[in-house]
């Protein structure tokens, strides 16, 4: 059976159940600035954002102008909210997610493109213990437009490609999980089939949006199976 020749990974929703942590550590960075931001109004507006883009959308709401200094500032009083909880245990996994990431990492090229903080996501993979599944990495440090955006795909795909020039890497050939309905454009628009989880999102939400299949769980997936599903 065929095998994609990469496989790239979303974080939040997809490898970590964090959602919701991301929504309680971002309330908190506001410090009560602005209207309140339940649950709804994270999940409908700010849920696939980087944290530029939802701290800009909450900024706004808050009256409150959103120059670099002071998103910068929100930004960095979050990851160290974020990065206590995580330390506290609080960002757990989803079922077979880690045990399909390893397997994928045995069958090949694995990458990881998130929207999320490099470093929300480093101390969780390594206590996961898969950091070492990811040969390419790209999260919102590393470029200046994230999801919807396909910058961060294509520029994970370029550091596939380049460290395994005889697998074959190109957008045809590969197939990206993703759970939110930005991930799934900035995958699509990055011209890679996207397997989609529908951890955050119903089912219906995540088709219309792009995805050629979607999923309930990780649990139970193989390689194969992701390529199948990927029509590869």
């Amino acid at each position: 059976m065929a095998l994609p020749a990469a496989i790239l990974f979303d974080f939040d929703g997809v490898i970590v159940d964090s959602e919701r942590l991301h929504h309680e550590t971002m309330v908190e960075a506001m410090g009560g600035d602005g209207p309140e931001t339940p649950w709804t109004f994270y999940h409908e507006n700010l849920m696939g954002r980087d944290d530029r883009g939802a701290f800009s959308v909450l900024l706004k709401r808050a009256d409150i102008e959103a120059t670099p200094e002071e998103l910068q500032r929100r930004i960095d009083r979050k990851a160290v909210i974020f990065a206590q909880h995580a330390e506290d245990g609080r960002v757990a996994a989803f079922p077979g997610a880690v045990d399909l990431i390893r397997a994928c990492a045995a069958a090949g090229p694995v990458g990881l493109c998130s929207g999320a903080l490099r470093s929300d996501i480093e101390p969780v993979l390594e206590a996961l213990d898969i950091g070492d599944c990811f040969s390419a990495r790209v999260t919102a440090d590393d470029v200046p437009a994230s999801k919807p955006d396909p910058m961060s795909y294509r520029l994970c795909m370029e550091q596939l490609a380049a460290l395994f020039p005889d697998r074959g890497v190109a957008p045809a050939t590969c197939v990206a999980i993703e759970d939110t309905t930005d991930g799934i454009a900035s995958a699509r628009g990055a011209g890679i089939a996207v397997v989609a989880v529908a951890s955050n999102l119903p089912a219906g939400v995540l088709q219309a949006a792009g995805a050629v299949a979607v999923i309930e769980t990780l649990e139970g997936l193989t390689p194969e199976a992701l390529a199948a599903h990927a029509g590869l």
